[in-house]
């Protein structure tokens, strides 16, 4: 048995309910200004002041850690990601700062279509290579826990070539990584005109052969206007249901088509993007137990209003935060990043958002169990940031303030 003991700390950590946190207790921060951390086997077995818990503590310890009065907080979790692709979009870049509609770009060949065209060319090692290189970025900025989609494959052989990359990645990487099968991404061009035809085809054929590989927890559309529809996506989620899958939903980020709704309708573990939701499906996705995982980058990088946050909040929905890192509208691997975004354009507070991009991003991956919080039986998966407090995650913009990254109570960066 390892025993470890992490003192001189200053622990900030939220306080898991049981349940994701909305309302008031999305900001119920605990701290430990003195702090110590008391780690066996990878796992938390202690946590409190230091003084408390050298008084109470009949172990031998192995190790002793000084943190030098560092800031200590949960690792990340980044529970929305499509960093398994093959090539970089920096071609639609200057489009997209001319304000040209997504919709436009996606329908002139370019946007998701053009990463399918790129995964169908590349092979299995070169997407495996890709998607590690991006998780041990994103580890860098503290993220020990991610999510990482498929969806740049849209036929049976590419999306089981991307699901094997991505398993491979969390073989190689010391992050937890939950994959997500999102073969309704975009219409294919074989399928342009005939989008329930496609639906049709991953419900027959794509899903299956998914479930079988068994890799992927969970299913996911792009439910928007010109991709698609309310009905497609109850239709297919619903058999991923049968299968014992997970469901997840791209709702309402351009148009208000009633993505949430279905969200709440059926049980989805989150409803991702939101910044078209209506009040109404807030409030019907706050009654259902559905995290809000919302992706500030998103927003920032196309240029539009962001999620309101503040809204969900303190209709006592839960908010999560996620990068969204992808090729086209969010190529960040930086969870600090998001989380000053949320702090100063989404009017969350530091404690909110701390807990968005913790605990309750945890939930919204179906970890929260083991990860997303400072608490005895919880993995000992944490953070040294260089700072008093987790403020400094807004307040030193433009750099990493992660110093030290710890991964079942081992160091990792």
């Amino acid at each position: 048995m390892s025993v470890k003991l992490f003192r001189n700390c200053r622990i900030y950590t939220p306080v898991d309910p049981g349940r994701p946190a909305g309302g008031k207790a999305q900001g119920n921060i605990r701290q430990f200004l003195h702090g110590a951390l008391l780690v066996e086997n990878g796992s938390i077995s202690m946590i409190g002041e230091e003084d408390e818990i050298l008084a109470a503590t009949r172990k031998d310890i192995d190790q002793e850690i000084n943190c030098q009065s560092k800031c200590m907080i949960p690792g990340f979790v980044d529970p929305h990601t499509h960093m398994c692709f093959a090539a970089r979009r920096e071609s639609e870049f200057e489009m997209r700062i001319d304000e040209t509609p997504y919709l436009d770009i996606l329908k002139q060949g370019g946007g998701i279509l053009s990463s399918v065209k790129a995964v169908a060319a590349a092979t299995e090692n070169d997407l495996y290579e890709n998607c590690l290189k991006h998780a041990l970025t994103a580890l860098s900025f503290g993220t020990t826990t991610l999510e990482i989609k498929s969806g740049y494959g849209l036929d049976t052989e590419n999306e089981l070539k991307m699901l094997q990359a991505i398993d491979r990645t969390a073989t190689s990487s010391p992050q937890d990584v939950v994959a997500t099968f999102l073969g309704a991404h975009a219409i294919p061009e074989k399928f342009k005109k005939n989008s329930d035809g496609f639906i049709n085809h991953i419900i027959d054929e794509m899903l299956p052969a998914v479930h079988k590989q068994d890799i992927a927890r969970y299913c996911d559309i792009f439910c928007e206007e010109g991709v698609f529809t309310i009905e497609q996506g109850r239709r297919l989620l619903q058999a991923a249901k049968k299968l014992g899958m997970g469901v997840k939903i791209h709702a309402d980020e351009v148009h208000d088509l009633g993505g949430a709704g279905l969200a709440a309708e059926l049980g989805a573990i989150s409803a991702d993007h939101l910044l078209a939701a209506s009040d109404e499906n807030i409030l019907k996705m706050s009654r259902s137990g559905v995290v809000a995982n919302l992706l500030p980058a998103t927003a920032y990088s196309l240029k539009k209003p962001y999620a309101r946050a503040r809204l969900m909040i303190d209709s006592d929905l839960p908010v999560a935060l996620a990068t969204d890192c992808n090729p086209g509208s969010s190529y960040t691997e930086s969870m600090p990043f998001i989380i000053g975004l949320a702090v100063l354009n989404m009017n969350m507070s530091p404690a909110e958002a701390l807990t968005a991009s913790t605990l309750n991003s945890a939930y919204a991956v179906g970890m929260a169990k083991s990860r997303g919080s400072l608490e005895p039986g919880k993995l000992a998966d944490f953070l040294l940031l260089d700072g008093e407090s987790p403020s400094i995650l807004a307040y030193h913009a433009g750099v990493n303030p992660v110093v030290q990254v710890y991964k079942r109570g081992e160091q990792v960066v």
